[in-house]
């Protein structure tokens, strides 16, 4: 007769795939950017700049909304692409479109007024921590898979806890 020692792990940590952190990284960016913009709408005089026609300093224009599709698409297909692409393709991708975005949320704060300075910080500091996480995990990405033969973290704990 077996006597169990060790109480059941209930919270299991199962490892999660680099493909899918990067996917929830980029997704959490993409909320931000959209809330972020949206707030922006709330300081005073900016919705009659934007039907005067003007935003941050330039005039609206197909070309520039086209300019602000492209900002906004291409963390959207990053989501996406994190998910499909091949590991060595990913990685690279990751790596260079994230370290590319980093200047373009910090441009967010060109031209604004000292009163948001907080703002700006904040939301500015935590897109940056975003695209660091992304940057970080990309970089830090396994070269090699577990071995077949190698347990996994489950039957490891399966085989403790028999012992």
């Amino acid at each position: 007769m077996t006597i169990r020692t060790k109480t059941p792990n209930l919270l299991d940590n199962p490892p999660i795939p680099v493909q899918a952190k990067l996917a929830a990284a980029w997704t959490s960016l993409m909320f931000l950017v959209i809330y972020i913009d949206y707030y922006h709408l709330y300081q005073p005089g900016e919705i009659d700049l934007i039907r005067g026609g003007v935003i941050f300093e330039f005039d609206i224009s197909g070309t520039l909304m086209s300019i602000f599709f492209v900002i906004i698409a291409i963390p959207a297909l990053m989501i996406m692409l994190s998910m499909t692409l091949p590991a060595r393709v990913n990685r690279a991708t990751n790596l260079v479109v994230a370290s590319l975005y980093i200047p373009v949320m910090v441009f967010n704060a060109a031209g604004a007024s000292w009163d948001y300075a907080f703002y700006y910080a904040l939301t500015i500091g935590v897109e940056v921590l975003i695209l660091a996480f992304i940057l970080r995990s990309v970089w830090t990405w396994p070269r090699t898979a577990p071995s077949a033969t190698m347990p996994t973290s489950r039957e490891a704990d399966r085989a403790q806890q028999q012992a």
